[in-house]
């Protein structure tokens, strides 16, 4: 799917249908003052996402089955992300 440049809003305004039928083949960021404020997606694709965000599902770590939590335990960082181990060591 082809990237769209940022679209200031007074832009997507003036021509809505334009972007209307670029959001039905790519994403169209809407930018205001210079920033990303939204963006305008094709009605299938925010259907799937609310479809995604509806079957999220949030849980305690504890209920994970013993495999998966030997598995958390033994793995580690990428090394570039070496600088957020300093912020646990001010716990």
């Amino acid at each position: 799917m082809p990237k769209l440049n940022p679209i200031p809003a007074a832009e997507f305004t003036r021509n809505f249908g334009r972007y209307r039928m670029l959001a039905q083949k790519s994403v169209v960021p809407v930018t205001s003052h210079g920033q990303i404020t939204g963006y305008f997606v094709a009605a299938d694709e925010f259907e799937e996402f609310e479809r995604y965000r509806a079957q999220r599902q949030s849980f305690a770590t504890r209920d994970l089955p013993s495999d998966t939590m030997a598995a958390l335990a033994t793995t580690t960082m990428d090394p570039r992300h070496r600088h957020l181990d300093d912020l646990m060591d001010d716990q």
